[in-house]
């Protein structure tokens, strides 16, 4: 089983545990990691760029909280802890269109709700 760290310059740090549901694009995040990125906010949702270049693998239209996914027309990792602006309602988490869901986080989502527009952080093995 592997874990992923995402390490916020000032909010502090949350765990994701990877899944098999989306093996390639699992595998990509293996790959690359660690790297460097800057947080961006989108209700919430915390996403940031990443170095990974992959197609739709098993696409989401809706996902979980504590969700982890790729979105790929952003080349992003995307952190679900609540709705984004297009949820229609509370229970429904949308993303701005369909992601490969490849984590769920398993420590810290109290930390995303403090992260601030165009933070730093790393992506590391945990």
């Amino acid at each position: 089983m592997w874990r992923i760290r995402v390490k916020f310059e000032h909010a502090g740090e949350v765990i994701v545990e990877l899944i098999d549901r989306n093996p390639r694009t699992r595998d990509a995040f293996l790959e690359i990691v660690p790297f460097e990125s800057r947080a961006n906010l989108w209700g919430d949702e915390v996403y940031f760029t990443t170095p990974v270049e992959v197609d739709l693998e098993n696409p989401q239209e809706i996902v979980a909280i504590g969700d982890v996914a790729y979105w790929p027309p952003g080349k992003a990792m995307c952190l679900f802890f609540g709705r984004t602006p297009i949820s229609p309602s509370v229970d429904e988490i949308r993303p701005a269109s369909p992601v490969n869901v490849f984590g769920k986080i398993v420590e810290g989502m109290d930390v995303l709700r403090r992260v601030r527009e165009g933070e730093k952080l790393v992506v590391e093995m945990a």
